[in-house]
């Protein structure tokens, strides 16, 4: 019999946790403790994070955990892809009696920082002293300068005679 078949229990920590806010921005590490509960190693053979923001510290993402005792799982979470409200699942895959995965969550609330907001004045100021300052508001880019129509030629040449 295969060691993967040999299925174990696993406790989690202080599963589906309620974070404090954070600043945008920010990075966050989250360590869940896994406890093998059973009578057969555990077996992680994959884990899945329901975000790019977060990542499996050490990079491993298969382990094995002997029976009765515990393995730390850290996360590094990058809040700055996130705002407002957000949760996120961790995915374990492994040899569990449950069946084939187990599931850890959190969530957390992201908050912009107030200095990251900015109003419309401000954001004038910056695009008029930006490079070209007024000469671009009133010639336009190259790529946002209107249209033409043919009549507009044939005035021209009237015009002109």
């Amino acid at each position: 019999m295969n060691l993967a078949d040999k299925k174990t229990t696993v406790e989690i920590k202080d599963n589906k946790r309620h974070y404090y806010p954070i600043l945008a921005g920010q990075q966050k590490d989250i360590s869940f403790n896994l406890k093998n509960t059973g009578e057969h190693p555990l077996m992680i053979t994959d884990i899945i994070t329901s975000c790019g923001c977060l990542k499996v510290n050490d990079d491993k993402n298969t382990f094995s955990v002997p029976p009765g005792k515990e393995r730390l799982l850290t996360l590094s979470y990058n809040s700055s892809k996130n705002v407002g409200y957000v949760k996120h699942y961790v995915t374990l895959y492994g040899n569990f009696v449950s069946g084939e995965i187990q599931e850890i969550e959190f969530d957390i609330n992201v908050v912009p920082n107030a200095m990251y907001t900015k109003d419309y004045e401000e954001l004038y100021k910056e695009e008029v002293d930006a490079e070209g300052g007024f000469k671009r508001f009133v010639d336009g880019d190259e790529n946002n300068k209107g249209y033409y129509m043919d009549e507009d030629f044939d005035k021209s040449i009237h015009e002109n005679r």
